[in-house]
């Protein structure tokens, strides 16, 4: 008998399985394939914490993963030296099962002794990152699986600063993890947990908290409050947690005209009427459109199920509305920051604007343009967290804003995450302000560039599910390594990253210099000019993903560049995955 196969007869036999995960298990009895992919391995521990798809096993997220997880991180707390009276925020989303998990979590930390403020009803990513930090919490989850399909649901560990824990922390809290026995984790009884203190129920002082700090950061409050109410938006939360206070937060700063997606505004982790609720998918905001388009509204917005991905679309005057890209998105928050604080005589001379490796280049230019330094790091907001606590520990430089192309974006660092309640009231002062100069929002980003240069984008993915989708991944990512390309169509590689090495290559003369950022498994090629191309895997799904930048003089040689490069990558990538 296999490993996966007496992992599988265990699991049936043991007495505390629930009923329907057990009745799962028997389901699948003569599927060997589907048994090995539940049981072959665990879901992975990482930075994002775990995600996967709901159901019976140790590669699915499921009451007992997640119990054993939180007394993995239990069991690291006390390891921390008074950390447990610190306490732990919990917060959840709409999905199936994110609520019973999160108090699963709550009360297996409280049976450990740990303090627990657990939200009375859904919360986003940026209000728990908000809470950490508010409570004095040393660490947070959220139980979520952001943007991905319906069946997954996912288990997110924050740290004291806000951001999502780190590497070494990761590594801890996962060596904890292996420690504990599946199926011996058990929660404290509710009622006792609350009689003790140890489990505290939070809502509305906490929100109330977070919305007076967000509006801290307003360029022109006066003006929206005068203004606000002229600005009409159709707004989608996709079924997730983003409706109380994404709303909320309009009204309070004078935005009250916002008119929400009825089919979507209540939370169905179902997620009926979206292939997936994604706003990086143009498909999610089609009903938003559709409902832009009967009552004449100015901006369509959405954000995901865990509300820290905003999605944008605008109009020119008198035409259709077109779904803005992520990097179109921060750049133009971005250009309304800095102007703004420009025009103020505001703008710090230490200013820190910080952006992914697969982020646009525009971003680059717009900081140049201002004198603000920009700096890029790895993929994944906790990445631009971490800058962010360093500007605070040392005063050498002020955070203004950060975004990556995959629609994340933050502005001042009250929460440490990506927070598209913050982007959905920067983004609709922008329309207010710009609406006073006679322009649409996609008049502003034709201006940016004419003045800034054409910049274009574009994002592939190639989903390979199980064991099988993920040693072709690994395998497609080795043969880049062994045979790494010296063209893309006609532009030829100047020079070429791996992050596993942290080493850059110069094609012509082969010498070799230091990235200067951590180790990851992402290989990245700088083209003729200024042109480039990332490969990597996801982190968070079983996803391999490309990203390819151009830019050019004009908008038809951009476009023409942009779609010779994609084609390129695209064949070269489909060539190694099959």
């Amino acid at each position: 008998m296999t490993a996966y196969q007496e992992l599988y007869e265990s699991w049936l036999r043991e007495p505390s399985l629930g009923a329907s995960l057990k009745a799962e298990l028997q389901k699948i009895a003569g599927d060997e394939k589907e048994k090995e992919d539940r049981f072959y391995t665990e879901l992975s521990f990482g930075t994002a914490g775990l995600r996967g798809i709901l159901g019976a096993g140790t590669n699915r997220m499921n009451v007992h993963v997640v119990r054993r997880a939180t007394k993995g991180l239990a069991q690291y707390l006390k390891s921390c030296g008074g950390a447990c009276g610190r306490g732990v925020a919990i917060a959840y989303d709409s999905r199936h099962m994110s609520a019973e998990f999160a108090k699963e979590a709550a009360l297996v930390l409280a049976q450990n002794g740990v303090q627990v403020y657990l939200f009375e009803t859904l919360h986003p990513v940026p209000l728990l990152s908000f809470t950490v930090r508010h409570f004095n919490c040393i660490a947070g989850i959220v139980i979520t699986a952001s943007h991905n399909p319906p069946q997954y649901n996912g288990y997110k560990v924050y740290w004291e600063d806000g951001g999502q824990c780190g590497p070494e922390q990761a590594g801890e809290i996962l060596k904890a993890i292996l420690n504990v026995p599946y199926f011996t984790a058990l929660p404290m009884d509710e009622a006792e947990a609350i009689k003790s203190g140890l489990l505290r129920i939070i809502g509305k002082e906490v929100d109330d908290a977070y919305y007076a700090a967000t509006q801290t950061l307003l360029q022109y409050p006066a003006l929206l409050k005068e203004k606000g109410k002229d600005l009409k938006i159709a707004y989608t939360p996709l079924h997730g947690s983003g409706l109380v206070p994404v709303v909320t937060l309009l009204s309070r700063v004078g935005v009250s005209n916002v008119s929400v997606v009825k089919e979507q505004e209540l939370p169905d982790g179902a997620f009926p009427t979206v292939k997936a609720p994604n706003p990086e998918d143009p498909n999610a905001l089609k009903l938003a459109i559709e409902l832009a388009q009967s009552i004449g509204a100015d901006v369509v917005l959405g954000t995901d199920p865990d509300a820290d991905r905003l999605g944008v679309a605008v109009r020119p005057a008198g035409g259709a509305f077109q779904v803005l890209s992520g990097n179109q998105i921060g750049s133009l928050l971005l250009h309304y920051l800095l102007s703004s604080l420009f025009e103020k005589g505001e703008l710090p001379k230490n200013g820190l604007v910080v952006k992914s490796i697969v982020t646009t280049r525009m971003a680059d230019a717009i900081c140049a343009r201002f004198g603000i330094q920009i700096e890029d790091v790895l993929t994944g907001f906790r990445f631009i967290s971490e800058k962010i606590e360093e500007c605070v520990r040392t005063g050498e430089k002020k955070f203004l804003f950060g975004f990556e192309e995959s629609f994340g974006f933050l502005a001042g660092g009250f929460s440490r995450d990506k927070d598209a309640v913050c982007a959905a009231m920067l983004l609709s002062e922008a329309c207010v302000y710009y609406r006073e100069q006679g322009k649409t929002l996609y008049d502003v980003i034709e201006e940016m560039y004419r003045t800034y240069g054409y910049y274009k984008d574009a994002v592939k993915s190639y989903t390979l599910m199980g064991k099988e989708g993920i040693e072709r991944i690994g395998g497609a990512m080795r043969a880049l390594r062994q045979n790494p390309p010296a063209a893309f169509g006609t532009l030829k590689v100047e020079y070429a990253e791996d992050f596993t090495k942290n080493e850059r290559v110069q094609a012509e003369t082969g010498t070799v210099s230091p990235i200067g950022l951590p180790n990851s498994d992402v290989l990245r090629y700088f083209l003729e000019g200024g042109a480039w191309i990332c490969v990597r895997p996801s982190g968070t799904e079983p996803k391999l993903k490309i990203y390819i930048g151009a830019n050019a003089p004009t908008q038809a040689q951009t476009d023409a560049l942009l779609n010779e490069l994609t084609t390129k990558a695209d064949a070269l990538v489909r060539s190694l995955l099959d």
